[in-house]
């Protein structure tokens, strides 16, 4: 599998094993890992950031073992996600940031071609997020819109 803007294979990495069992150092009880995960959750953390204050604090390796769901599926159940999709959200912040830089160097060739392309990854992950149902049918990436829906 190669990369999406070039034209070098992806790099391969190794991949965690799945147990079907929760490991039995955990200790913590499903309702309190939901209540701990809500908790993070409403002070502002992203799903990958509980995921990973719940595993370097309370030693849960896998979210899914203990509460029997994924974490995004069990958050979305409290009313605690946001309306966009968490590597979707990333990415408008990205275009942001290069947006400004390009306002103030506006000969940077370079990053405008790495916008362009960013663009255009927003546009194909939001296509899929409109077939998955996880974006509003109405949702389009605008340009002049992007820096509204991040802040």
């Amino acid at each position: 599998m190669s990369r999406i803007h070039s034209g070098r294979k992806g790099q391969a990495g190794s991949h965690r094993p799945y147990p079907a069992v929760k490991p039995s150092w955990v200790t913590i009880t499903r309702d309190e890992l939901v209540h701990e995960a809500v908790r993070l959750a409403r002070t502002g953390a992203s799903p990958a950031q509980v995921g990973q204050i719940l595993r370097d604090t309370h030693g849960v390796p896998s979210v899914r073992l203990v509460a029997g769901k994924r974490l995004r599926p069990l958050l979305r159940e409290h009313g605690v996600t946001s309306e966009l999709p968490e590597d979707l959200e990333a990415l408008l912040k990205r275009v942001v940031h290069l947006q400004r830089h390009l306002e103030a160097h506006p000969k940077d060739l370079a990053n405008k071609r790495g916008l362009s392309l960013l663009e255009s990854r927003i546009r194909r992950l939001a296509r899929y997020y409109r077939k998955e149902k996880l974006l509003p049918e109405s949702w389009r990436y605008s340009s002049r819109s992007v820096a509204l829906q991040v802040e």
